[in-house]
Order: C-alpha cells, then sequence, then structure tokens
C-alpha cells in the first residue's frame, strides 16, 4: 500500500510540475489566466473500520482551477486592442451567422480582407447592433453580429443649399462693378470659398466675390454686390442680376435709378443692402439661385453629373461694420462617398467610425458576458474558453454598466501570471517530488530487507 501512496505523491507533485510550468510558458500570453492545481487526500473507509486507526490512501488531483484575476493593461497604439478593465468576457464565433460562440479576454483584434473585426484565429467579434445615436436596440446574446468596419460611408448627395455669413468692412474702397475680373483682385473687395459637391460626389470651389459699387453709397442705405465662380468659372443668377439705386446728382441721397449688377463680361451677380447701424436689410432677387451647373447653363460639372444642379445661396445675418473683412460661417448641405479615417472605441464599447466626409457613424456595441462560475468553464485553447454545465449560461451586458467592466481601447488585458510565485510553486514541487520518490526508495529497501530473510 505505502507503494500505491508515494506513487500518488508523485503524480501529484508531477501534475503540480506541470501545472507551474504551463503558467510560466503563457507569462506572456494576452488574456491567459494562471492555473492552480488542486489537491484532495484519499481514505477508503467501511462500516466496520476504525477511522482512529486509519491510514490514509495518498492524494489525488480534485481539479485544475483557473484563476480569473484581472492581470496588468498594457498600452498599444492600435485602437482595435482591447482590454476589459473589471468583469466580464470578449464574445467571438467562428463563422458569420455562427451561435457556437466562444469567450475570451484576449482583445488583439484586427481587420480581415473584408473589414470584419477578427481575433489570431480568424474568429468573429460580436456586437450589439445600435441605431444612429449609438443606443443598443438588444441587450441579447442571440441578437449579436460581427463587427464589420467599412472603408466607405453613405452615397452622395448634391449640394443644394449655401449659407454664408460675414462681416463687410464698412470702410472699404468703393469700386467699379462693371469692370469686375476674378483674376484681378484689384477689381473686387473681399472674397471667401465653399467646398460643394455634385451629384456623383465630386467636390467644387464654390467662390463668393464681394464689390462694393462706387455709386451705390447714399444716406441711410448701402449696398454691395455678389459675383459667383465655381472652379473658377463664372456661374450667373437664374433670375438675372440684382439692381441698386444710384445717387446721379451726388447729394447722397438715392435717385431711384436702377443700375444693374452686371459687368460688362456678362457676370451676373446679387445686390445686398445694409443700413446706416451695418444691419443686412436684404438682397436683390431675394431668392439667390444659380443658373444650371450642366452643359446648358454654367457648363462646370462633367458630362456623367446631373447638369440640372443649381445652388440656393442664403445670406445669414450678414453685418456691414467698421472692422476688416471676416467670414464667420459656411455651410452647404452636399455630402460626398466618405472614406475611412479613424475608428474610435469608447468605454461602453460603442465602435465609431469617422469617415472623410465628416461623418462619424456608429457600427455597434461590443458585446460582453459573465458567468456564474467562471472557474466551470472549459477551456479551447487560444485564451477562449466555451460555456459548461458548471459555468451556467452567459449573461449578456453592456459594458461600463452594472458590474461588467469598462473596455479599454489601445490596451491589452497580459497574463495575470506572477513569475516569481511561480518560480517557488516550481521549487516546492520538486522538493515534493524529490521526497515522494524517497518514500518509494526507501519502501523498496524495505522490500528488498524482507526478501533477502533466511
Amino acid at each position: 500500500m505505502s507503494f500505491n501512496i508515494a506513487l500518488s505523491g508523485i503524480n501529484a507533485a508531477q501534475k503540480d510540475l506541470n501545472v507551474t510550468a504551463n503558467n510560466i510558458a503563457n507569462v506572456n500570453t494576452t488574456g491567459f489566466k494562471e492555473s492552480r492545481a488542486e489537491f484532495a487526500d484519499v481514505y477508503a473507509n467501511s462500516l466496520f473500520s476504525n477511522a482512529r486507526t486509519a491510514v490514509g490512501g495518498g492524494v489525488t488531483t480534485t481539479q485544475v482551477a483557473q484563476q480569473f484575476h484581472q492581470g496588468n493593461l498594457l498600452s498599444t497604439n492600435n485602437a482595435l486592442d482591447l482590454a476589459i478593465n473589471g468583469n466580464g468576457f470578449f464574445v467571438t464565433s467562428p463563422g458569420i451567422g455562427d451561435l457556437d460562440f466562444s469567450y475570451t479576454r484576449a482583445g488583439a483584434f484586427k481587420r480581415d480582407d473584408n473589414g470584419f473585426l477578427v481575433d489570431s484565429m480568424g474568429n468573429y467579434l460580436q456586437s450589439f447592433q445600435v441605431d444612429s445615436d449609438g443606443n443598443a436596440a438588444s441587450v441579447s446574446l442571440s441578437t449579436t453580429t460581427p463587427v464589420q468596419i467599412p472603408d466607405t460611408a453613405g452615397s452622395p448627395q448634391a449640394t443644394s443649399q449655401v449659407g454664408i455669413s460675414m462681416n463687410l468692412n464698412s470702410d472699404s474702397t468703393t469700386l467699379d462693378p462693371a469692370a469686375f475680373d476674378p483674376t484681378d483682385s484689384s477689381t473686387f473687395n473681399n472674397s471667401t470659398a465653399v467646398t460643394v459637391y455634385d451629384s456623383l460626389g465630386e467636390s467644387h470651389t464654390l467662390t463668393t466675390y464681394f464689390v462694393r459699387p462706387t455709386d451705390a453709397a447714399y444716406t441711410g442705405r448701402s449696398s454691395w454686390v455678389a459675383y459667383y465662380a465655381l472652379d473658377g468659372k463664372q456661374v450667373n443668377l437664374d433670375s438675372g442680376a440684382g439692381s441698386y439705386d444710384v445717387d446721379v446728382n451726388g447729394d447722397g441721397t438715392a435717385d431711384g435709378t436702377p443700375q444693374s449688377a452686371t459687368t460688362t463680361g456678362g457676370w451676373t451677380g446679387a445686390v445686398l443692402s445694409f443700413d446706416e447701424s451695418g444691419n443686412f436689410v436684404g438682397s436683390d432677387p431675394v431668392n439667390i439661385t444659380t443658373q444650371q451647373l450642366g452643359i446648358a447653363g454654367a457648363d462646370v460639372l462633367s458630362a456623367s453629373a446631373d447638369g440640372t444642379q443649381t445652388l440656393n445661396i442664403s445670406f445669414n445675418n450678414p453685418t456691414q461694420y467698421s472692422e476688416s473683412f471676416s467670414t464667420t460661417a459656411l455651410t452647404q448641405n452636399g455630402v460626398t462617398v466618405g472614406r475611412l479615417t479613424n475608428v474610435e472605441i469608447g468605454a461602453d464599447g460603442l465602435i465609431s467610425a469617422s469617415y472623410s466626409n465628416g461623418a462619424t457613424v456608429p457600427l455597434g456595441q461590443v458585446a460582453l458576458v459573465r458567468f456564474a462560475n467562471e472557474q466551470g468553464l472549459t477551456q479551447v485553447g487560444n485564451t477562449s474558453w466555451k460555456a459548461s454545465l458548471d459555468s451556467g449560461e452567459p449573461l449578456a451586458g453592456e459594458a461600463n454598466s452594472g458590474i461588467f467592466g469598462r473596455i479599454r481601447s489601445s490596451t491589452l488585458e497580459q497574463s495575470n501570471v506572477d513569475l516569481t510565485t511561480e518560480l517557488v510553486d516550481l521549487i516546492s514541487a520538486q522538493r515534493n517530488f524529490q521526497a515522494n520518490s524517497r518514500t518509494l526508495e526507501v519502501n523498496s529497501t524495505l522490500q528488498q530487507t524482507i526478501l533477502q530473510i533466511r
């Protein structure tokens, strides 16, 4: 019997060595959780045995239990590296639409050739679907979907509205609008530009030129003329040029003689009027709309684009004060196709992608799960686990809420193995193995002595 006891001790010491060696081997494995060999003594009892004189039957391994305490967090330069600071597991699946989920703390994710977030084994990171405001529609494991980050966002939308807000300097030099030439900066006072888009999403530069007319300054009213060009090409108004009154006799009073804001080169412009306090009175025409931008009009768009596109231009509370020219707002409602420029993942797991067209799109919220008994999870390798009867069913939830930890982007959770402790355990297991080997050796010597008795 003593042979069996010594042999069980050797087996237990070997198991302890194996577990310790595995912990040491994975000291640099992201998301790894150390294990601990747990042992129990063995006793054989019967109804009529004397418990006070019973000798144990050795030792047995009851469980190799993983320890799920938090590992250290390591900062990286990759926004797709994720770590959970607190409780919870990431959810992965081997295929799109596959419900055979695995659970992991290793958050080293990357985009595959289709833009999906996957781990090193190609498993898809699961997320809750969100609305346009980034709110999860359903926090349920059965409704999770793989996270996909598209390279582009949206479809083109042609610009139809342009808004301009600015201050025009009341002390500006007066000029002759008829002599306006966009290639000669001495023929206009100021200019400002905004990017607009055609139906194909191609960008164009709309430039507004401001000219203060020589003969339009009179008591109580001051006028400016605005001319337009798209990519440097002349764009006239659909309703023709505006007009302003002229002070013919020079007495500072408008004589009621209309002057057209049309240049000798055929440019037609809108007239902006301001009162003596520098406040905007209105424009002529009231609704400033450009001619068609295609071949039938200004001929500044490609033949493939919608040639009927026009621009409605509005001036939003412009002013004429005695201070330098400044543009305070330029707006337009067109959109081009956006190219992916940045990905951000918040503490709540919300994944947002930013695109070159200024759009920020919420793509999903990283799904987390927890278990009633984490040590009951079944190890499947690749620092992943699967649910079992002992662990209980996975309970889904949002990061940074309840007992779920917060997600940290550009961070990885390191192995929770303490190398110093493991080396001490290694020495202890070695001593145990040697002691049990010595027990076996002594038993062998005693047996040999008995066999040599004559």
